[in-house]
């Protein structure tokens, strides 16, 4: 992490007309205006211009693109401007993805199915973790930011701090680890697993690209802190602090997870007795039977399948709010431009329309609570 904030690497000054806008883009910006609009044809260095005002600012930023290949060349435009920065990748992680839909006229439910990205999943992990404890940030993300996450604050509350000489046990902290959806494992260290030997516990960090932490415990406290190749153990060099980081965005704690189930339970009850009082009984029994099994999963792993459909309990969060996303881990004066937004913003409204209409029908058929609407996509305004 950079000691100075940003550091703009560039071996050319701005010109032309870049000085001048990036001098009325930062005024706009310091007297309060929420909206301002820069233009220019393509190869005007509008990307330049943008990293010039992040780096005089110094403020952690989201820049938005409207596909993964405009993502995709904005991230690497921005590490080559802040190499000693953190710049982050955040779209979404599936290379295939069916969400759960019902289609009535054929009486046919289509289960949720998808084939993760390990690597994107690893990128908006790292993404999360670097918003949380670092201000040096830019993260370029596609639509997938609009979509719910976990809470932020949850997110922190899990985190699992590792430092010198402070006091661990070592059976509460593979029972946290468990609660971060890590998986224990022998012999091969594999990225959101660890390891046990004895006091040293080697973990192998959700986010980390090829980098695993190794603990070493003596008399209930950590003595050693050190970064390893999980590949083969080697220790790379020591390491003083270090925090470890849900494997999941939608991670909760125990006793989150007791309170949502039981309010979970409750909007089951009435929704099933709605339902049977308008003599829809398969629809009642549908319910219950899914509702039930998603709380005995959440209980006995902390997550289950289709989770982010009881984001509002487990977030604690009033449904009259925006649904918590990305921008909620934005520090409230980090910056948000949104790149080529005459297609970006039309974009972001549609996929509120989309997920509406698909939850209502799985609503009214007894697929999902009512509250799964509360999980929507932010709407531009």
């Amino acid at each position: 992490m950079s000691k100075n904030g940003f550091i703009l690497h560039s071996a050319y000054p701005p010109s032309g007309d870049q000085p001048e806008a990036i001098a009325r883009l930062i005024s706009g910006i310091e007297s309060g205006k929420t909206h301002q609009t820069l233009k220019g044809v393509t190869g005007s260095g509008k990307t330049f211009t943008m990293a010039n005002i992040i780096h005089r600012l110094q403020r952690p930023t989201l820049i938005l693109a409207h596909n993964k290949t405009l993502a995709s060349q904005l991230y690497s435009e921005m590490q080559r401007f802040f190499p000693e920065n953190a710049v982050e990748y955040f779209v979404s992680y599936y290379d295939y993805f069916q969400p759960e839909v019902y289609i009535p006229g054929s009486d046919r439910f289509i289960r949720k199915d998808s084939a993760i990205n390990e690597q994107l999943e690893r990128l908006r992990l790292s993404t999360t973790k670097s918003l949380i404890e670092r201000r040096d940030v830019v993260v370029v993300a596609s639509v997938s930011s609009v979509y719910g996450l976990g809470d932020p604050q949850a997110y922190r509350d899990l985190q699992v701090p590792l430092v010198i000489g402070d006091k661990l046990d070592r059976d509460d902290l593979l029972e946290r680890l468990a609660r971060l959806q890590y998986m224990r494992t022998e012999p091969n260290l594999a990225r959101a697993c660890f390891r046990v030997r004895g006091n040293v516990i080697d973990i192998f960090p959700a986010d980390s690209e090829k980098e695993g932490i190794r603990i070493e415990l003596e008399d209930g406290a950590i003595k050693r802190l050190s970064w390893i190749d999980p590949a083969t153990g080697v220790a790379l060099r020591s390491c003083s602090e270090y925090k470890v980081s849900p494997k999941t965005l939608y991670a909760s704690s125990a006793e989150k997870v007791r309170k949502a189930s039981d309010l979970i339970r409750i909007e089951m009850e009435a929704r099933v007795a709605e339902l049977n009082a308008e003599n829809r009984l398969t629809e009642a029994a549908r319910l219950y039977e899914r509702c039930m099994y998603d709380i005995e999963m959440k209980q006995q792993l902390g997550y289950c399948s289709g989770i982010e459909n009881y984001a509002c309990y487990l977030n604690d969060r009033n449904p009259a709010l925006p649904p918590t996303t990305l921008m909620d881990y934005l520090p409230k004066d980090g910056l948000v431009f949104i790149d080529e937004s005459h297609v970006m913003v039309p974009q972001i409204t549609a996929m509120s329309k989309s997920d509406r209409s698909r939850k209502d029908t799985l609503i009214d058929y007894g697929f999902r609570l009512p509250s799964a609407l509360n999980n929507r996509p932010l709407t531009f305004s």
